[in-house]
């Protein structure tokens, strides 16, 4: 068999997320982490240097690269421009979430992609936490009653222009989506505002089309960061704390209340790792990306009613 050429790949954005893809992306084999773009030349100097990539300060040079593929982890306004050119330059992209700023953007993404037929997808890493994946496999083929996710921690040093609506629940509504199979078609939002210019702190309230019940609790004013999933089935309640990767399934209820419990196990693999292996996948493959581009769409749709903004 025939060693397929690596994949040329780039990251655009060299902030916290653009260096943890450029440091995931030099580990993995079968690409080759050739180029890195950020308007700050220092700052995309810094990061490429680190890797043995070029550093490139403008949006053209870096579409103009000679990419296989790219991940773009700029801030969200940018998302679509820059996506939509490298789609239509054939390079397969990975965007960060949100997918776009707007509902708009995030569908000329999605038209781009199909139009080259390139893989367009979206970086909801959560999907890839072995946390959440053994939720999902622990409740397949039961009934969801309800989703508890709380996602909340101290205020960021680095906030840019979104509040945590689009910056912390729309991974959890991705979560519910994903563990329901269903989309969310009820949205109660109850937002306010302390300290940010946009709210920092959000409880959610949701129903799927399936009838699920959730709920999301997510600021930026717990003073400890606390990230859990809780899922009630009609058989079993499943915990699971996403920052250890800890699973604990509750079952067999009796009437006298005792109930018994079991730890699950939860392979020991970092997120974002095994999200740029998807995506690999799907562009050596051609089958369908683990998150696509309608899947950052829906998210974003659900995240935009919450604020009001659909």
């Amino acid at each position: 068999m025939t060693q397929q050429a690596p994949l040329k790949i780039g990251v655009a954005g060299a902030g916290v997320m653009g260096r943890n893809h450029a440091r995931v992306l030099s580990e993995l084999r079968g690409v080759e982490l050739t180029t890195v773009f950020d308007p700050d030349a220092v700052t995309a100097e810094g990061v490429a240097a680190a890797y043995g990539a070029t550093a490139v300060t403008t949006a053209q040079e870096f579409v103009a690269a000679g990419l296989d593929a790219a991940v773009i982890a700029t801030p969200n306004r940018y998302h679509a421009d820059l996506g939509v050119a490298l789609l239509n330059a054939g390079v397969h992209v990975l965007v960060e979430k949100p997918i776009a700023a707007t509902v708009a953007d995030a569908q000329a993404m999605i038209d781009a992609a199909k139009a080259n037929n390139r893989v367009l997808m979206v970086g909801h890493v959560e999907r890839f936490n072995p946390a959440v994946e053994t939720v999902k496999r622990a409740i397949e083929g039961d009934e969801i009653i309800s989703i508890q996710i709380t996602r909340v921690g101290p205020f960021p040093p680095r906030m840019g222009e979104v509040g945590v609506v689009i910056d912390l629940a729309v991974h959890d509504i991705d979560i519910i989506r994903h563990l329901t199979g269903s989309e969310i078609v009820e949205v109660q939002p109850q937002l306010v505002r302390t300290r940010a210019e946009r709210e920092d702190t959000a409880l959610l309230q949701f129903r799927t089309a399936n009838d699920v019940i959730a709920h999301i609790t997510t600021n930026w004013v717990t003073p400890y960061k606390t990230r859990t999933l809780q899922v009630a089935t009609k058989t079993k309640f499943v915990v699971a704390d996403l920052i250890t990767r800890q699973v604990t399934e509750y079952f067999g209820q009796q009437p006298d209340g005792s109930y018994s419990t079991r730890m699950l196990h939860s392979w020991p693999a970092e997120p974002l790792r095994k999200e740029h292996e998807a995506f690999i996948h799907a562009i050596r493959t051609g089958e369908t990306a683990a998150v696509t581009g309608e899947d950052g769409l829906r998210n974003l749709e659900v995240a935009l009613r919450c604020l009001g903004e659909d």
